[in-house]
């Protein structure tokens, strides 16, 4: 049987015979809905039919039929009335279930988010596409769209989305540009490492958002719904329609904490904190100032992340005061990494295995955080190693800090833009995307094979800029991403080790050798991170001054 699950009480699937009831009984279902009007198809039972042999196999039948094609308003308000009297689960069939699943996405659009209806419609087979307007408009279809239209929209008011807002007023400064983004406060993320070592305040990381947005440039303060590109249309949350010439999509990733169970429940407090969050990178310094003795776990989940070195910069600057104030010898440290290398550029790793063994630290590779009981003051991890059969593992702790899983935001994972695993799917040179010619993307969320980090958008965000620009005068893409990304791991208070390297591990310095050496740690790496890069980010990335920015040209061969 064709069974296609929406969720545990509701499932679709195409035309059924009255031969197929009693095993749709057998498979648990206690209710049936038809949606196919009787005498569609030459080949389909009545509905008076299926009813009998529903009763006689002991399930209710309902009988809502819909034209194929005209799904109306009405319909989906009689669906709804259905799905709350009948017994569940419920199967829903029509000719092939797409009726049935739109009937579904639309009773449900009052009460999910419409990223979860177009994520369970799309896991069961059914693109939902059509009707995302009235899923978002709460399943009613829309009688006033009240376009905007702009020659360029920015989904995302992050590093990425402000700096190549920026990039592009400084080229073309008439275009007409708006920036979707319901945040009140823009966040400089790489000062929480800082923050959780006890060298910034949080504060200092931290400004409006109407303080940063370019002059010239629409902000509409809304959170994205769902994408046409078919159309050139942005649905905004309300049902809100802006349209666009061109798109660049940079809303960053997604912290998934509620994939780790009981995690959530004990942020904040137990012992178990997180530099990824603003409100929680304090409670690290906290924590790491308060630790005399016992376990201090530091974990990783599987890539990709947000700064892959952040979880072990954590770890350096935690294990550097307990060093310098001579509790290391009581403190057991524990870096558990779902990953099998310590770092992926291996030209970094004997800098940072120096540390790792200057603070005694256990390094657990394939260990993936699994669940946390934070009053017991445990952490399971399962252990996948290869060629052996996975394991769970509990381990007491006294502090830990913990690296959330990370995937693509809902509402770009169930768009037309993604790629199978959720990314926006771009060419990794151009940062075009692979199928609709008017869209980029940069920053976190697309998938090209780089590490993300701030400083990656820093160099894509002119690269995109050059290249839309160069659209929109009818020409080729001129500017080419070499992958560039860096990483100040920071190995103790005063030292970095910065590692900067592009697609494939390729090492790409900023600076000569003999000025600074990003293989080794170094005073001048930390003095860059410290005192530089904060003002770099702040007064040159968001205002569109490239330094040391400028992107590479395409070259013809």
């Amino acid at each position: 049987m064709d069974f296609r699950k929406i969720t545990d009480d509701m499932s679709v699937m195409p035309q059924i015979t009255a031969d197929d009831l009693p095993a749709i009984a057998a498979a648990g279902y206690r209710s049936i809905i038809c949606n196919r009007p009787d005498g569609e198809g030459a080949d389909q039972p009545a509905f008076e039919e299926i009813r009998k042999a529903a009763e006689k196999a002991g399930l209710q039948a309902r009988y809502v039929p819909v034209v194929s094609g005209k799904v109306m308003d009405e319909d989906a308000q009689a669906f709804g009335a259905a799905l709350r009297e009948l017994p569940k689960p419920v199967l829903a069939y029509c000719r092939t279930g797409t009726r049935s699943a739109t009937l579904w996405s639309l009773a449900e659009a009052r009460t999910r988010a419409p990223a979860d209806i177009l994520a369970a419609t799309k896991a069961a087979g059914y693109d939902m596409a059509g009707v995302v307007r009235r899923i978002v408009n709460g399943g009613k279809t829309p009688t006033d769209e009240g376009d905007a239209r702009f020659d360029v929209v920015i989904v995302g008011g992050g590093a990425a989305g402000i700096s190549v807002a920026s990039s592009l007023k400084s080229r073309k400064p008439g275009l007409s540009i708006a920036l979707l983004d319901p945040a009140d406060i823009h966040y400089y993320q790489p000062g929480w490492t800082m923050v959780g070592g006890g060298i910034f305040e949080a504060s200092t990381t931290a400004r409006t958002m109407a303080s940063l947005i370019p002059q010239g440039v629409h902000w509409i303060k809304s959170a994205v719904a769902a994408f046409e590109p078919q159309n050139n249309a942005v649905i905004l949350d309300g049902c809100r329609v802006v349209k666009y010439d061109r798109l660049i999509v940079c809303p960053g990733l997604k912290l998934d904490w509620g994939k780790v169970e009981g995690l959530v429940e004990t942020l904040g407090k137990n012992g178990v904190t997180s530099n990824y969050r603003y409100d929680l990178a304090p409670y690290t310094w906290e924590l790491v100032k308060g630790l005399k003795e016992g376990r201090a776990l530091f974990t990783q989940p599987p890539m990709p992340i947000k700064c892959a070195g952040a979880p072990q910069k954590a770890l350096y600057l935690s294990g550097d005061h307990w060093f310098r104030t001579g509790r290391l010898k009581n403190i057991d440290i524990q870096f558990m990494n779902a990953g099998g290398v310590l770092f992926g550029v291996k030209e970094y790793v004997p800098a940072l295995m120096e540390y790792v063994q200057k603070y005694d630290a256990d390094l657990n590779f394939f260990h993936n955080l699994i669940r946390v009981d934070g009053p017991a003051k445990k952490a399971t991890f399962k252990v996948a190693k290869p060629d052996t059969e996975p394991t769970e593992v509990t381990v007491d702790f006294d502090m830990m800090h913990v690296c959330p899983p990370q995937c693509a935001p809902d509402f770009i994972r169930v768009s037309p833009l993604a790629d199978a695993a959720g990314w926006v799917d771009v060419d990794q040179a151009t940062l075009r995307h692979k199928t609709y010619d008017n869209v980029w993307s940069l920053g976190d969320v697309m998938n090209a094979p780089n590490a993300k980090t701030a400083a990656a958008a820093r160099m894509q965000a002119p690269i995109v800029a050059e290249n839309v620009v160069a659209d929109i005068r009818g020409g080729s893409p001129r500017a080419a991403y070499n992958g560039y990304g860096s990483c100040p791991l920071t190995v103790e208070r005063g030292k970095i080790v910065l590692a900067e390297f592009g697609y494939g591990g390729a090492l790409l310095p900023s600076f000569p050798k003999w000025l600074l050496d990003g293989t080794k740690p170094t005073r001048a790496a930390w003095i860059l991170k410290e005192q530089i890069l904060p003002p770099v980010y702040w007064k040159a990335m968001l205002r569109g001054k490239e330094w040391m920015a400028k992107p590479e040209k395409v070259t013809a061969g």
